[in-house]
């Protein structure tokens, strides 16, 4: 029996930028730069980098590290993390600021407040560590300021939902645990965890959670709502729910395809085609509940997509639409605790409504 192949992880900007900072603050107290440079991780452990450029002058040091997002799809992959380092008077103190590629927070509802560089709260504690522990090696008191950037970061940026979340200028200097999961799907959650902080940070009671960009233009037309109350949820319905549940807001708009929200409706909280499937028996069932005939819940049940399925209905289509709509708007209440309220829209792939289930 073969077994697929063991994928590879790798280390967020916040490590990388942690070995940068440890190689160019050992080069301001020792002359010389820590290459390669161990640094420890926030879960136990450590890592080793080589540096990939260091530059020594009077009164800063800079090091650079090339991430490695190992077999994790991440746009930041072989990026260029860049720590810029200078000594402070005050002792122990370390401060932060956003170099090329690196972005600043503008909005409220982020870990990091309005008008700091965009580096998370674990990135900024390892960072602390690291260059305590270059103090203590060398028996110095001292602060630093450290500059962070990623050369065309803000190019990159543009593939994120920094964005929308009001991270302005580049990237974000993120990551937990230190380590990159290979297709863990952390890096999206967060995001849509972040998206609803942000929401509510800006008082917004109503926000609209779409499997997609086709169906997310259409939600925000249909209530024209702002890009903050816009959650790209793609196909994490469970974790959005989940943390919508925990931190909740008025109303709710669940936006997206046939196909994913009659997954959705049958009970699938992964929508991800390699993750879930449509039962088109249980679609089928589901169809004779809600009043189509059995005629149609056969034609149904053999048909080969959610799509085909639709199709194959010709004129009660919608009927069949409505009653995934429906069914998908009762599974969210639950998922909820009837917390808020929720309207569930599908969309045909032209971004055409064809049924809308709502409660207010």
């Amino acid at each position: 029996m073969s077994h697929p192949p063991t994928l590879r992880r790798g280390w967020t900007t916040g490590t990388c930028a942690t070995a940068a900072a440890k190689a160019a603050a050992t080069a301001l107290l020792t002359g010389r730069f820590a290459d390669p440079v161990t640094v420890t991780l926030p879960r136990g452990g450590t890592a080793t980098f080589p540096l990939a450029a260091a530059r020594l002058e009077r009164t800063t040091a800079t090091a650079t590290v090339i991430k490695d997002a190992g077999d994790d799809p991440d746009v930041t992959h072989l990026c260029r993390v860049v720590a810029s380092l200078r000594l402070q008077p005050t002792i122990d103190g370390v401060t932060f600021a956003a170099g090329e590629g690196v972005g600043t927070v503008t909005r409220a509802g982020l870990p990091i407040p309005t008008g700091e560089p965009a580096i998370n709260p674990v990135p900024r504690q390892m960072i602390r560590q690291a260059l305590a522990e270059v103090c203590d090696a060398t028996a110095t008191a001292t602060g630093f300021a450290v500059t962070l950037a990623i050369p065309g970061g803000g190019a990159l940026a543009a593939k994120t939902l920094n964005p929308r979340l009001g991270i302005v200028g580049g990237l974000s200097i993120l990551g937990t645990t230190g380590v990159v999961v290979p297709f863990s799907c952390a890096a999206w959650i967060h995001s849509i965890h972040r998206g609803i902080d942000v929401a509510r940070a800006a008082g917004l009671d109503h926000v609209a959670a779409a499997t997609g960009s086709t169906s997310e233009a259409a939600i925000q037309r249909r209530h024209q709502l702002a890009d903050p109350a816009l959650i790209e949820m793609g196909d994490f319905a469970g974790a959005t729910l989940k943390y919508l549940r925990r931190h909740p807001v008025r109303r709710l708009s669940l936006a997206g395809g046939f196909a994913k929200l009659a997954k959705f409706a049958l009970g699938a909280t992964d929508l991800h085609s390699g993750r879930s499937t449509l039962n088109q028996g249980a679609l089928a069932d589901l169809a004779q509940a809600h009043g189509l005939t059995p005629s149609d819940a056969d034609r149904i049940r053999h048909a080969g997509s959610g799509g085909e399925a639709l199709a194959s209905l010709g004129p009660t289509a919608p009927h069949l639409a409505r009653a995934v709509a429906t069914t998908a708007r009762t599974q969210a209440l639950q998922a909820l605790d009837h917390r808020i309220a929720v309207e569930v829209v599908v969309y045909d792939r032209a971004g055409e409504e064809l049924a809308a289930a709502n409660g207010w």
